[in-house]
């Protein structure tokens, strides 16, 4: 087995970026395995000393086969800093293991990776493996499928990323004509449409809805773990794109997650229970949508004064 690279995306908080950092290099395969960071430029003067702090830090890891750092001269934006480092990536090397800044991993997180990946590289139904699962209620089975793909630490193919589509619109007009959007957002569980629709609105800039709307679109399918091994620690406000939340908040893996053989479709008891940990959370869901509806509003009020002045 030779270990997928890892391609780390940061910006501006140095205690995300070294909490995500030090968990890699206890997995067993760091040692083997390449990592690209992208460390994305200030968006204003005023975060210049943060991204500074951060280039500065990322300059002493160690604990990696080849380290390579790739510092944005200016601010790319979360979405293009993503999918130009994964293309140029996976472009070179055809295959990818994807953490962000605020991703905190089990000791078991690369092995599960790189096992998954071996596993079903030849395997063109599925596009993704991913290393997250969400605090559900109901115990999983030891890995399964969904339909789509997903963001907390993945990983994929050149086959699987060639899928991506950039074009919002292009991509909710297919689930339209399709008629899947009610299978898109769990059965109304959660609004994944209604982010695909703020991210054509401009509203977000978000890759993540587009590459999940992607794949599934194509009916393609991603492995998860029945125990978590990401847990995401960016829900605390610090966040560019995300607020504070604990609704997702999740227990990491103390073993490995063994890949077996498995049926390649959609496990119709683990999409149920994604859709009772959905519906358990939606209060929460739909007061941030509101609060973020109303920020929208606040800034047009806000254009259309300073127009005026």
């Amino acid at each position: 087995m030779h270990p997928a690279p890892i391609a780390l995306f940061v910006y501006k908080r140095i205690k995300h970026t070294v909490a995500t950092i030090t968990a890699l290099q206890k997995n067993a395969l760091a040692g083997e395995t390449e990592l690209f960071i992208f460390s994305d430029g200030s968006t204003t003067r005023s975060h210049e000393a943060q991204v500074k702090e951060v280039r500065n830090y990322l300059h002493t890891v160690k604990g990696f086969k080849k380290i390579t750092v790739t510092e944005r001269p200016g601010n790319y934006g979360l979405a293009q800093n993503i999918i130009d480092g994964v293309t140029s990536v996976i472009n070179s090397h055809h295959k990818i293991i994807v953490v962000e800044d605020d991703l905190v991993t089990s000791p078991y997180f690369l092995q599960y990776m790189n096992a998954a990946l071996d596993r079903y590289e030849n395997q063109p139904e599925v596009a993704c493996i991913h290393g997250y699962l969400p605090p559900i209620k109901e115990t999983q089975p030891e890995t399964f499928f969904l339909k789509g793909t997903d963001c907390w630490g993945w990983a994929t193919w050149k086959r699987g990323w060639d899928l991506f589509e950039k074009d919002g619109e292009k991509l909710l007009a297919d689930l339209l004509k399709n008629d899947l959007t009610k299978e898109f957002d769990y059965d109304g569980a959660y609004p994944f449409t209604q982010v695909l629709r703020d991210q054509i609105k401009g509203v977000n800039n978000s890759w993540a809805i587009r590459w999940k709307a992607s794949a599934f679109i194509q009916n393609k399918l991603t492995l998860y773990p029945g125990r978590s091994l990401v847990q995401n620690i960016g829900n605390d406000g610090t966040g560019i794109h995300s607020g504070s939340s604990t609704n997702f908040d999740t227990k990491l893996s103390g073993s490995k997650i063994i890949i077996s053989d498995i049926p390649i479709e959609v496990n119709a008891f683990c999409r149920s229970s994604y859709v009772n940990y959905f519906n358990s959370i939606k209060p929460g869901t739909l007061k941030r949508l509101f609060n973020r509806l109303k920020t929208i509003a606040k800034n047009v009020i806000l254009k259309k004064y300073k127009a005026l002045g």
